[in-house]
Formats: C-alpha cells, sequence, structure tokens
C-alpha cells in the first residue's frame, strides 16, 4: 500500500492524518491571531473611549474650578447717612434730580466713618477703592425706591471690589499680606481685614452676573445683555431657517424630478455644511451690512448669518426624515385618493416632524455656539445696556466670553469660565431637548 492509499485510508477510517493535522495546526494558529487581533481591537477601542471621557472630566473641571468663584459676590456692610445737603436733593425731589445725586460722596463719608484714622489724601483713594464703583448705583436704585429714607443713617451691604472679593472667596490669609499675590496695599488689607473681623464683609449669591450687562469692572460684569442678544439671535435664526429648510426637504425629497439641476442643488446643500462658518460672516458683512444698510452689531443681522449657516443643517436633517417615513404610507394615502400635496401636509410631515424637530434644535445648539461670523458683522461691541429689540446694538454669549478671556483683571479668568458653565448649560439643555423629542415621537416602523 503506498502512501496516498494510506493517507485515503486514514481519512476514510476517520483517523487523523499528516496532512489534517498541518491544516489543523494552521487554522487553530490563525484562530489565536484573529482572537488576538480582536481583543487588542476592543482594547484599543476601550483606551480611546477612556481618554476621551478623561480628557472631558479635565476640561469640565477645570472650567468649573476657575468658573464657581463668578457666582459667589462680596459685600461689605457700610453705615451711610443719607444727608440731603451733600446729596443735593429731598425726598420731595423728581426722579431725574434723585438719579443725579451725589451718592458716591455717601459712601466716601461712610468709608471714612468706619476709619476715622485716614487723613492723608493718598490714603483716602487707597480706602475708596476697597468698593466697588458700582456701589453708587446700588445706593441710587435704594434712594429711588424709597426717597422717604433721605435724611436718615442705613446700613446697607454694598459690592466690594474685585481684588478685595478674590481675597475672600480665595480665604488668603490676611494676617501675612506679604505673601498675598493682589495688587491691594498692605494698609488696604489691613483695612479689609478689620472689616472681616468685625463681620462687616459677607459672600453670597452673585446676582449681578445674571443682572447687569457688560462692564469694564468685573465685579459689575454680567451676562443678561448676551444672553438676551442671544435669544433674540435664536429667535430670527428659527424663525428664517426652518420653514425654508422645511420646505427645501419637502420639494427634494418628494416633489423634485431627478435630473442635473436637483443633483447639483443637492451637491450644493451638502457642500454648504462643510463651509467654514466665517465666510457666511463675511458674506454678511458684505450684503446685509454694506449693500442692505441693516445695523450693524444687530441681532437681526446676527440672525439672518445664522440662519444661512444652519439652513444646509436642517435641509439634510430633514430630508432624512422625511425618507424614513416607509413608502407603504404614501402608497395608502394615494390609495384613498390623497393628492400628492395631501399625501405630504396631512401624513409624511406629522410622521417626519420629531426627526426634523431634533434637526433644527441641533441646528440652533450649533447656532448658539458660533463666534466667528458674528465677530465679523460687529456683534463684538462693548454692550452695557440690555437690548430691547432685534434691531439693538447686542453681544451674543461666545462673543462675550472672547471679551472676558482678552481682559487682563484675575477677575475676569471667573466671568469667562462662568460664561462658558451657562453657555455649555444652554447647550446641554438644548442637546437633552433635542433626545427627549426623539424619544417621544420617534416611531419604529
Amino acid at each position: 500500500m503506498n502512501n496516498s492509499d494510506k493517507s485515503n485510508a486514514g481519512a476514510a477510517s476517520g483517523l487523523p492524518t499528516p496532512a489534517n493535522k498541518d491544516t489543523t495546526s494552521i487554522v487553530k494558529a490563525s484562530l489565536k491571531r484573529r482572537y488576538a487581533a480582536e481583543k487588542r481591537f476592543k482594547l484599543y477601542g476601550i483606551l480611546s473611549i477612556c481618554a476621551s471621557i478623561g480628557f472631558l472630566v479635565i476640561l469640565m473641571v477645570s472650567i468649573f474650578s476657575k468658573g464657581w468663584p463668578a457666582f459667589i459676590g462680596t459685600y461689605m456692610q457700610l453705615d451711610i447717612t443719607l444727608d440731603q445737603d451733600t446729596l443735593g436733593v429731598t425726598p420731595q425731589s423728581s426722579y431725574k434730580e434723585l438719579r443725579a445725586a451725589n451718592y458716591s460722596k455717601l459712601i466716601n463719608n461712610a468709608l471714612l466713618e468706619r476709619f476715622p484714622d485716614v487723613s492723608k489724601r493718598k490714603e483716602k483713594r487707597a480706602l475708596y477703592k476697597l468698593v466697588s464703583s458700582g456701589a453708587e448705583y446700588q445706593l441710587s436704585a435704594h434712594v429711588i425706591n424709597d426717597p422717604s429714607m433721605i435724611g436718615q443713617s442705613i446700613k446697607m451691604w454694598v459690592a466690594a471690589d474685585d481684588e478685595v472679593s478674590a481675597l475672600i472667596k480665595y480665604k488668603a490669609n490676611l494676617d501675612e499680606p506679604e505673601n498675598i499675590t493682589t495688587r491691594l496695599s498692605e494698609k488696604q488689607i489691613a483695612w479689609t481685614k478689620q472689616m472681616l473681623d468685625a463681620g462687616e464683609i459677607k459672600t453670597g449669591l452673585n446676582k449681578a452676573f445674571f443682572t447687569n450687562g457688560d462692564s469694564r469692572e468685573p465685579e459689575q460684569a454680567g451676562i443678561r445683555a448676551a444672553l438676551v442678544g442671544s435669544a433674540f439671535t435664536l429667535l430670527i435664526t428659527f424663525l428664517l431657517s426652518f420653514p425654508v429648510a422645511v420646505a427645501a426637504a419637502i420639494y427634494l425629497e418628494e416633489f423634485a424630478p431627478q435630473n442635473r439641476w436637483t443633483d447639483l442643488v443637492e451637491v450644493n446643500i451638502n457642500n454648504l455644511a462643510a463651509v467654514p462658518s466665517i465666510v457666511f460672516g463675511l458674506l454678511g458683512l458684505a450684503v446685509f451690512i454694506n449693500f442692505f444698510s441693516l445695523p450693524r452689531s444687530a441681532p437681526i443681522v446676527g440672525g439672518i448669518v445664522l440662519s444661512l449657516m444652519t439652513l444646509p443643517t436642517i435641509i439634510i436633517a430633514s430630508r432624512a426624515a422625511l425618507k424614513a417615513v416607509p413608502p407603504s404610507i404614501r402608497e395608502a394615502a394615494r390609495g384613498l385618493g390623497a393628492s400628492p400635496q395631501q399625501v405630504v401636509w396631512h401624513h409624511v410631515l406629522p410622521l417626519a416632524m420629531p426627526g426634523i424637530l431634533t434637526g433644527t434644535i441641533i441646528g440652533l445648539a450649533q447656532a448658539l455656539g458660533e463666534t466667528a461670523p458674528l465677530l465679523m458683522i460687529g456683534m463684538v461691541a462693548f454692550i452695557v445696556d440690555v437690548p430691547s429689540s432685534i434691531t439693538d446694538a447686542a453681544t451674543v454669549l461666545p462673543v462675550q466670553v472672547f471679551l472676558w478671556a482678552d481682559s487682563p483683571e484675575r477677575a475676569f479668568v471667573e466671568k469667562t469660565s462662568a460664561a462658558i458653565i451657562v453657555l455649555l448649560a444652554f447647550l446641554i439643555l438644548m442637546n437633552a431637548v433635542a433626545v427627549l423629542l426623539r424619544k417621544k415621537f420617534e416611531r419604529r416602523w
């Protein structure tokens, strides 16, 4: 019996042959390599996810650790005598006269009464700097609300200067002023310590951060103007982009014939979604401001520019939502005699609306975080007053972050991080609403 006959006999009897042994060992070795490669691939994926989460945690911790002090304000208690002669007004004075009264002099007098040993002009100027320049506006609002208190003495908590606030919030050791990094002098630190030991300094919620507009003084700066500007801008963006984008998606998906023209439109829509946002800002500057003479740094221009930028995103998401509606829905409606318009408006569009709204919210969230196009149309202006209409000068939250990040004062670092926290909160809220809408109204076919 030759070798081939032996192999055939071994194979016929089910016994392993040398050829079968070689094949089995090769297969087992390849399986080991494949399993090892799969394990490595899975490990790489897990490491990538862990690294991403780690970087995200580091980013969030950094932002929150720097931003939380901005939500805390530092206040000083002063015994203020509302002297009529110093104010130059009476309880019967008009609103205009009350606003123009000399409130800063009253605050300075209260500080001098608190520290009677301060007599030199230079020391007085240093003492006055312990209180924020916005304290006179606090006192003004207090007196205007109740003019009858003129002539009386009141105790009032007023905002402290940002350097004093930093010492208190970060719990600096005021007993060792030489070891403190601050712009305050040793005398100013000593005065601050005296008031702190006497219980005349406290910390609390910084309401001014949410109620004030921008300011050159960190302790007075707030985000209210930026929030209102963002709201106006997003409102214009939604009113312009949503109907146009949905109408375009319906036409392209339901009615447009398949030809070169529609192919060109679809390609351009996809290309527009990848255009850098600053290009839309240049378009807004050249067309809407220079050509149409719309007001610079106004929410109406910002809304138009951002609507152009979000159109491709909403169109693509709307087309995907319309395409996800099963053809059987359309066929059933046509079978019952519905016109093409009735099929779309009464059947297809209501079923696709959750997906359309999800895409719209994501597009608006993207617009909320944009800065570059708004810088090009002048929304980088220093805005103190809260805008009351879409044509008033305004700024938005991302631009406010940009402005504060460029300020040298240490307290503006806190304001920058705090504004980022507020912006992230809005973005997370908008994305959460999009997810909830999809979960609540989504239908699986």
